[in-house]
């Protein structure tokens, strides 16, 4: 796995920069490139077809490549746009990599369960001092290599379910739902502030205060409540995804659809009445 070490090194060092000299939104993104690349063509973290969301078409090689880099980059910067209050970030990753190392045990990728449990680990001891009121925060350092190595772990996760034999008891019929259910804030909140950006015809990648734990916090959430608001989102997906462990990609991922909609609508209406009060 040196070629994982090795992206997780350079992605440590770029958010590193970041934080100490600051780096413009196009270098940081840009600079991104160079670990998501040495993981896709040396590691050959590659999506190679859509592993049962659309039957078992396969991809191109040049589009199994184009693809996972994009979806590499997104997830990890996805993770890092939720690093938006004290221990949020940290305890949405200690939930998601709690899952994938203790999946990765049970199915006997012993070597993927133990970098998941002492990253999780790691950050469940920062959550003691970045909890509210923190005395140290993750930065891009953290936000950014997390991110990469929750991208990386879902790639695995998808690929190795997918493989299981039917008959597996820890196997999940819809390999990329359960992903998304698994990484629901990053991609909900990530999804949510690009279309309400575009609706407005501004670019995605301008800063804002849209995100969900905003939301939490305009109606009157102190940043701790909203964190343990947000984590039983989390938990509630992770939920749905073991319960509808034998169900479809199409059942799960409409179901997930609903409830996000019902979730950004019971927000929204939410704070209009606080509003008016």
């Amino acid at each position: 796995m040196r070629f994982f070490f090795i992206s997780i090194a350079l992605m440590f060092i770029i958010g590193l920069r970041d934080d100490v000299l600051a780096l413009t939104p196009k270098q940081k993104l840009y600079s991104q490139f160079l670990p998501v690349l040495i993981l896709v063509f040396l590691d050959n973290t590659v999506l190679t077809s859509t592993n049962g969301l659309i039957g078992d078409f396969i991809f191109p090689e040049w589009a199994g490549f184009i693809i996972s880099v994009f979806v590499l980059i997104v997830l990890t910067n996805a993770y890092n746009l939720i690093d938006g209050l004290d221990g949020l970030a940290g305890t949405i990753g200690v939930i998601i990599l709690g899952f994938y190392g203790t999946w990765f045990f049970v199915i006997g990728s012993t070597a993927l369960g133990y970098i998941a449990f002492c990253f999780g680990g790691a950050l469940l001891a920062f959550l003691f001092f970045n909890w509210q009121p923190s005395r140290i925060f993750m930065g891009d350092t953290g936000a950014l290599m997390i991110g990469l190595l929750i991208s990386y772990l879902s790639f695995q996760f998808i690929k190795a379910n997918y493989e299981l034999p039917d008959q597996h008891l820890y196997k999940f019929s819809s390999s990329v739902a359960t992903a998304i259910c698994i990484l629901i804030i990053p991609v909900f909140d990530t999804l949510r502030v690009i279309i309400l950006r575009l609706r407005k015809f501004q670019s995605p990648f301008k800063a804002d205060k849209n995100h969900i734990h905003h939301q939490f916090l305009n109606l009157g959430f102190s940043h701790a409540k909203s964190v343990l608001s947000i984590s039983m989102i989390s938990i509630f997906f992770l939920g749905i995804a073991v319960l509808l462990r034998n169900q479809s990609d199409i059942l799960i991922l409409s179901i997930v659809l609903a409830v996000c909609l019902i979730i950004n609508y019971t927000l929204k209406i939410a704070q209009q009445k606080r509003i008016i009060e």
